[in-house]
């Protein structure tokens, strides 16, 4: 593969194996396993870093698989990601901590449904909960209100950053390339592979790629992506919504070890307490849908009025939440394909298998728990083709 992306021509396309859209965790997790594979890879990221959408704005936890029905992609690579990612992490020397988390039941009301959730977990391969009461959780929290909770000891949490710089380092060893401020603009099915454009946002000049392998990895912007694939049936690619959640921090240091987490709720996990690896404590996410257009309309600006609601949340299950303790932090974007008013959609990994086109992977609704399920995500995508 010749390193011409910054001078390419409108007229000849430049051969190139693998081209991966997106250098967020998962088109980094997708690129590196490809390259470790004997696969020359060139990954084209928008932005002028790596990870800067929903791969940098999320909770920055490891999930243990607890939620997801049974048989999903979502179950299922999250499981066995969690378990790559805790290895990956200690071989790499990656920042993480396995703290545990306790999902607490606030009220009798939500016994039924923390008695089902660890039914669920238990079925997607989760065998290490532990169930407790009241006095059980307070001796281990003591700052707890809850009338029963479930212990997750292989919850954890993970330096982002430090992960993605660790994928970026293994691609790059094994012979892959990431290109900044180039996202690509629109893709053709040809008879020999996929005719890919780009745009170099520096000079405004276009290049075009001939690639045998082509993985929409682009985040928020994968379905829009998509439906800019000619040869593409627009059948396949779901319709994109965008849930803003918006966290704050807390003043001081907060009287927990562990993550907590109330009962799930519409669109998210409900409004948790997790910690950084500095032992910082943040509340969040809380669930906005957000009525634009594109993912380039959002604005990540933390409304302060939306930490009102917070207090009461987090009251539910640590009442000792002072006033005026939440400030604005930051805010994510999950990328959703299902609507308000749906079941959460799984995540969707299409091959050719799925869409009739050689070569062509789209991941698309990769939310939670796609941080954790990134390795396992690469491995699942290596294998499609």
């Amino acid at each position: 593969m010749e390193q011409s992306i910054e001078q390419g021509t409108e007229q000849v396309a430049e051969q190139v194996d693998v081209v991966v859209a997106g250098a967020g965790v998962i088109g980094l997790a997708v690129a590196r396993a490809l390259a470790l594979s004997g696969r020359e890879v060139l990954v084209l990221e928008a932005a002028s870093a790596i990870g800067t959408g929903t791969s940098s704005r999320n909770s920055e936890v490891i999930h243990a698989g607890l939620y997801y029905p049974t048989g999903t992609l979502k179950a299922r690579l999250c499981v066995q990601g969690r378990d790559m990612l805790y290895a990956y992490c200690a071989e790499r020397g990656v920042s993480h901590r396995r703290c545990g988390k306790l999902l607490v039941a606030t009220s009798e009301a939500q016994l039924p449904k923390l008695q089902a959730i660890a039914a669920q977990a238990a079925a997607n391969g989760v065998h290490d909960l532990q169930w407790l009461s009241r006095d059980e959780a307070q001796a281990l929290e003591p700052a707890l209100q809850c009338v029963a909770a479930l212990h997750s000891p292989s919850t954890g949490i993970i330096d982002s950053h430090g992960l993605m710089l660790a994928l970026q380092g293994d691609l790059e060893n094994a012979g892959g390339q990431v290109v900044f401020n180039t996202p690509v603009t629109r893709a053709t099915v040809m008879p020999d592979g996929i005719e890919i454009e780009a745009v170099d946002r520096a000079s405004g000049s276009s290049t075009r790629l001939r690639a045998r392998t082509f993985v929409n990895a682009a985040g928020l912007s994968a379905p829009a992506l998509a439906r800019q694939i000619q040869g593409l049936n627009p059948r396949h690619v779901p319709t994109a919504h965008y849930a803003k959640g918006s966290y704050f921090s807390l003043a001081g240091r907060a009287p927990f070890s562990r993550l907590i987490y109330p009962m799930p709720e519409g669109g998210g996990l409900g409004v948790h307490l997790t910690l950084d690896l500095g032992g910082q404590a943040r509340f969040g996410p809380d669930a906005e849908w957000l009525s634009v257009d594109t993912a380039d309309q959002i604005d990540y600006t933390v409304d302060p009025a939306r930490g009102e609601s917070f207090y009461a949340e987090v009251r539910r299950y640590w009442p000792g939440l002072q006033d005026g303790a939440l400030q604005p932090a930051y805010s994510g974007v999950r990328p959703k394909i299902s609507a308000p008013d749906e079941a959460a959609a799984d995540f969707v990994i299409q091959g050719p298998a799925d869409h009739g086109v050689p070569g062509l992977v789209n991941l698309l609704g990769i939310e939670s728990p796609g941080l954790t399920s990134c390795l396992a995500m690469g491995e699942w995508v290596r294998q499609l083709l």
